[in-house]
């Protein structure tokens, strides 16, 4: 933080509890003329009259304390600006550093215990699963839903349908590593009725009905040019090597209607697993795989 911007802070902060200050003392300063129980507002209800009376004492020290307060505190801790605080108090340094040192004495064995056992074995302790799930719904709820369903662009991981395998050590890279789609746009090389005529051959590879024959001839021609069959495979059943999906199934991660599809084609999608390794580790990582993995073992 540079010099204005920290002297700006202090100036704020300490401006607003001086100015708290005087708003208290200009308040409760008697008026000339103004008696004792205060003056009559004018205000009158069934025979009624309100009255200014002011503050009772107590409540006014109250306000006082408050002030005085904020501002040891300020002197104690940090607050202004660059200040840092007669104490020299750390959040990252004294507070958050002693409550991860006691956690890691506390889990660590837990998570070493699991991660010299196969993914399988742990997918199936009851320990463990509890563990998992709460990890789950701590850093992966967020886009895979709380019950892993997924949603539009996030996988459903309680069926079958992997994109890059569901093997426990291609959950456990996909978890380490992350991953990134790559299916590129083609509306720079491929015109408008082109593109409709590759979704509705898409369509037509997993059986859809409503895909018109006509088109699906031509599709299935610039499926062919446009080198979809690379990543997808001749029979459409694409490649998890790749990330690529099987057009043939009824799983659609973006979505199934025609104009999803064309969409799909014409812009391509980029979506983004991100990487936990490094931010979890690799014991975590091999507890939360054996959770993710259970997930599509059940049905």
């Amino acid at each position: 933080m540079s010099g204005f911007w920290s002297g700006w802070i202090i100036l704020i902060t300490l401006g607003n509890i001086f100015a708290c200050y005087w708003l208290v003392r200009w308040t409760t300063k008697k008026r000339p003329g103004e008696s004792a129980m205060g003056d009559v507002t004018g205000h009158k209800w069934d025979g009624l009259e309100e009255f200014n009376n002011p503050l009772p004492r107590w409540w006014l020290w109250l306000f006082y304390i408050t002030i005085v307060f904020s501002l040891v505190y300020l002197v104690l801790f940090p607050g202004l600006g660059t200040f840092k605080g007669v104490l020299n108090w750390s959040s990252q340094g004294s507070q958050y550093g002693a409550e991860m040192e006691s956690a890691a004495q506390t889990y660590d064995p837990i998570f070493k215990k699991y991660a010299a056992m196969p993914v399988d074995q742990v997918a199936q302790d009851e320990e463990a699963q509890g563990m998992g799930r709460r990890m789950f719904l701590s850093y992966c709820a967020q886009c895979h839903g709380s019950d892993a369903g997924g949603g539009k662009g996030f996988p459903n991981l309680t069926d079958n349908d992997w994109l890059y395998g569901g093997a426990p050590e291609q959950i456990k890279q996909t978890i380490m590593a992350g991953r990134q789609a790559a299916m590129p746009a083609h509306k720079e090389r491929v015109d408008a009725a082109g593109i409709e005529s590759l979704a509705h051959y898409v369509m037509s590879l997993s059986g859809r009905k409503e895909a018109d024959a006509a088109k699906v001839a031509q599709g299935q021609q610039l499926f062919t040019a446009n080198g979809c069959l690379a990543c997808h495979g001749v029979d459409g059943k694409g490649n998890q090597a790749m990330g690529a999906p099987n057009l043939t199934d009824s799983t659609w991660l973006y979505g199934s209607s025609l104009d999803t599809i064309k969409e799909t084609i014409a812009n391509g999608r980029n979506g983004q697993m991100p990487a936990q390794g490094d931010f979890l580790g690799a014991d975590k990582v091999h507890l939360l795989t054996a959770y993710v993995y259970s997930l599509s073992q059940k049905k």
